[in-house]
């Protein structure tokens, strides 16, 4: 027979979120690896909160909601908070019940802040990765490096001299976004900032490219599984690549058998080869014309092992920058970008590790 379309409201509620999520969904996974990583946060969060006053949101739930924000693409916090009052899925992650009201996005934005002061984005993908299960899925020899512009959240009109004068005004009447005529005009970062956001610098990645205001987003790729071992943003320059990937694989250098570190054409310098060396990590980078290495790395088969998996870690920047919304930061300043950064590779790993535990299960 046909169903009745009403719309009647019930009075009471017998929905039981861990009955409407199916076992074999993903979140089960990742949800599962995401609890024991804030677990070992906690003495961290207790740092950070005050033992008086008012009950804030759950350090914990607040973390789970911006991991659904990058897996599902979701733009801002306003609707991640619609979101979360409609959706079951949400609530069920989250760990908030189907009675309760979601959060105001204001207070949402205040209350995730707090947790830069913590470092907790770095602290939490360290800890995905410190897991058992998860450890044996790494590689510990063999690691691949590259960074990425993140466009700043600032406009190139807001880029103008350091000591207030040089530019010509803009006609009057313009409104505020006034045509303006750049031309034969010189802006240098050393003459130039930005008023909406002072640390973006102008830069641009290679020759016959456009310059922008932006940042630079670091990865280091452990080359076994492809997952982000460490991820960080920093000023942009020329040099910065190069300084980053020498930060990054310190902690894994100095060991008595050497590991190697794969890396685009950029990183094929005199000076950076030779850091490399200096810690026993053998440089397995993409060679110029005129190379800092020679036949001596490149004719072991390890070499070119390391040149085709270097590439994958492009396919980490694609998912940053396009699911995880990073091809422009919604922030402004680059400690809040380094931490949206760190933790979108942190939402990344996760999103790949269900998927690894079952290939490593599967005979």
């Amino acid at each position: 027979m046909r169903g009745s379309d009403r719309r009647a409201g019930e009075l009471f509620s017998y929905v039981n979120l861990e009955e409407r999520v199916r076992a074999s969904h993903p979140l089960r996974t990742i949800l599962k690896v995401v609890n024991a990583a804030l677990e070992g946060l906690s003495a961290d969060f207790a740092e950070l909160y005050s033992h008086t006053g008012r009950p804030s949101i759950a350090p914990e739930m607040l973390l789970r909601a911006m991991l659904l924000q990058a897996f599902y693409s979701i733009r801002s916090e306003r609707q991640l908070m619609e979101r979360l009052e409609f959706d079951l899925l949400f609530r069920w992650f989250v760990g908030i019940g189907v009675d309760d009201p979601a959060w105001d996005h204001s207070v949402f934005s205040k209350n995730r802040d707090r947790l830069l002061e913590g470092e907790i984005a770095a602290k939490f993908l360290a800890g995905i990765l410190a897991q058992p299960q998860i450890r044996k899925l790494l590689s510990t020899d063999h690691f691949s490096v590259d960074g990425t512009l993140i466009e700043a959240w600032a406009s190139m009109k807001s880029f103008k001299p350091r000591d207030g004068g040089g530019d010509s005004e803009p006609p009057a009447g313009g409104g505020r976004n006034a045509e303006v005529d750049f031309k034969n005009q010189k802006r240098t970062n050393e003459t130039h900032a930005s008023t909406t956001d002072p640390e973006a610098r102008l830069f641009r990645k290679g020759s016959g490219k456009e310059a922008r205001l932006c940042f630079i987003g670091h990865t280091l790729m452990e080359n076994r599984s492809g997952l982000l071992v460490d991820a960080r943003v920093t000023l942009a320059s020329g040099h910065a690549e190069r300084l980053a990937a020498l930060e990054m694989i310190a902690p894994y250098a100095d060991r008595p058998r050497p590991i190697t570190l794969g890396g685009d054409k950029n990183f094929d310098t005199a000076d950076f080869v030779a850091e490399l060396r200096e810690i026993n990590v053998t440089p397995h980078v993409a060679r110029k014309k005129h190379s800092a290495i020679d036949g001596r790395t490149t004719r072991h088969p390890g070499y070119a092992v390391s040149q085709r998996i270097r590439k994958r870690i492009e396919e980490g920047f694609g998912w940053i920058k396009t699911i995880g919304g990073l091809a422009k930061t919604r922030f402004i300043g680059r400690a809040k970008t380094d931490f949206s950064f760190t933790f979108a590779a942190a939402a990344y790993n996760l999103i790949r590790i269900p998927k690894l535990i079952r290939s490593e299960a599967s005979p």
